[in-house]
């Protein structure tokens, strides 16, 4: 029995690669670590970091904030898309309002939150719920397009009512689509919280990264960066393990 797969062994070598040459180049190349800091100058600075800079308590409020975030986007922008796709006519009238907001950098909302409700965690909630809201929105709203009218119409001639067709038609239809883009939402919920605590947050990874950019610390901005690449693949990864499972009868493509 084959403990690891091939990829993922291809996937290690080439990260033991990296880290070797990363280790080695910059100080052949006379980098300094301000600049480019070396893995062993991370590795000591993630210790100093746990023993300072409230290491733990920083990465588990971006860990938080994120799954929360995400979680309330997704379920407002999978809500909506499902409520305009029932509606053709709500569909075209709010459009152009949705397309504005889409269109609208996200980021730049994050000084007006700061504004609005001062330096807390609402104007990083609140920027990450924006963020994620518009993927899974229009997500599920292109997949209710796309629905077999002849399996709605069929379950019409059953006497199913408009709850029951949603539940056994068109929500099984365009869960394809809603998983898709919860993963795209995930990756992106990491990037609202960090612009929420980069803008002006007093905790989390990105208030770490903007101090130590402060401190001209290399080292700690690498390592929050890649804490919050951690983040982003631990919940990409659950996703992707729970798209796996309720899609499991989707037939997938031998390469």
């Amino acid at each position: 029995m084959r403990l690891v797969s091939p990829h993922a062994l291809a996937g290690l070598a080439i990260l033991a690669v990296v880290l070797v040459l990363w280790q080695i180049l910059p100080p052949a190349l006379g980098v300094p670590r301000f600049i480019i800091p070396t893995p062993l100058d991370m590795w000591n600075e993630i210790g100093r970091m746990y023993r300072r800079e409230n290491l733990i308590a920083n990465s588990a409020s971006t860990a938080l904030y994120t799954i929360l975030g995400f979680a309330i986007g997704s379920a407002l922008g999978a809500a909506i898309g499902y409520v305009l796709g029932f509606s053709q006519f709500w569909e075209r009238v709010l459009s152009p309002y949705i397309l504005a907001l889409q269109i609208a950098p996200k980021v730049a909302f994050a000084p007006l939150f700061i504004m609005w409700f001062g330096y807390n965690a609402i104007p990083k909630l609140l920027v990450t719920v924006l963020i994620v809201f518009f993927p899974v929105l229009v997500n599920v709203l292109a997949a209710m397009k796309t629905v077999d009218r002849d399996m709605v119409n069929l379950a019409r001639a059953y006497s199913l009512t408009r709850w029951q067709i949603f539940l056994k038609v068109e929500f099984p239809s365009t869960l394809p689509n809603l998983m898709a883009g919860l993963r795209i939402a995930s990756t992106l919920a990491v990037i609202g919280v960090t612009v929420g605590e980069l803008v002006g947050g007093n905790t989390g990874l990105g208030f770490l990264i903007s101090y130590g950019g402060g401190q001209a610390n290399a080292a700690m901005v690498f390592n929050a960066i890649v804490l919050l690449t951690l983040i982003g693949i631990a919940l990409y990864s659950v996703l992707a393990w729970a798209e796996e499972r309720l899609l499991h009868y989707i037939p997938k493509k031998e390469i």
